[in-house]
């Protein structure tokens, strides 16, 4: 028996931009003329306006194609775009690799602690869960527990619920810890 391994569809900005504006809630109705389509976009910014019908359209039909997006027919003639479920996992994932934690101009002097124990089925999540709160900045004071100096409550919240791991994961705020200077002199605060 031959495995066949689907290849993963490759988004452009285009198509990024449509499912990100499905994904915050906004429904896109389309014609079938192909001068109807700026319609959806009227009112957005100008970078919007600057698309290509041409590569609007084939945007759209690639995504429809791929999976990652669907359509309703309405009564009045106008087809609606629909973010499915896997087109939502890929707007989660684009918006997980622009995530940043803004730090302020002066530290509050309170440790966020993100602790988790995630069980070995989950290992694949566990390892992003990781590997994200690295890539942010955290400080690794034991393999599953991670501490940052700044707000990050809603940061770390999205990523636990993009990896799917509420269950296993535990944020604690705090004012003291015994290596309060290691870890000042590491995040560089006064």
């Amino acid at each position: 028996m031959k495995i066949i391994k689907q290849k993963r569809l490759q988004l452009g900005p285009v198509a990024r931009k449509i499912l990100t504006l499905l994904a915050g809630g906004l429904t896109l109705s389309l014609t079938h003329r192909p001068d109807a389509y700026f319609k959806i976009i009227k009112g957005l910014n100008k970078e919007w306006q600057m698309i290509n019908k041409y590569t609007l359209h084939e945007s759209i039909k690639r995504l429809y194609q791929s999976k990652l997006i669907d359509y309703k027919e309405n009564d009045n003639g106008t087809v609606t775009l629909i973010l499915d479920e896997e087109g939502t996992r890929r707007v989660l994932k684009y918006n997980l690799d622009a995530l940043e934690i803004k730090k302020p101009g002066k530290w509050d002097g309170l440790w966020r602690i993100v602790i988790f124990d995630i069980p070995e089925d989950l290992k694949q999540g566990r390892n992003a869960l990781a590997s994200k709160l690295k890539q942010l900045g955290f400080y690794p004071l034991q393999k599953s527990v991670f501490i940052y100096p700044y707000n990050c409550k809603n940061e770390v919240d999205f990523i636990v619920e993009v990896f799917n791991l509420r269950p296993y994961v535990r944020f604690i705020l705090a004012k003291e810890i015994d290596i309060d200077l290691d870890l000042k002199n590491k995040f560089k605060l006064d």
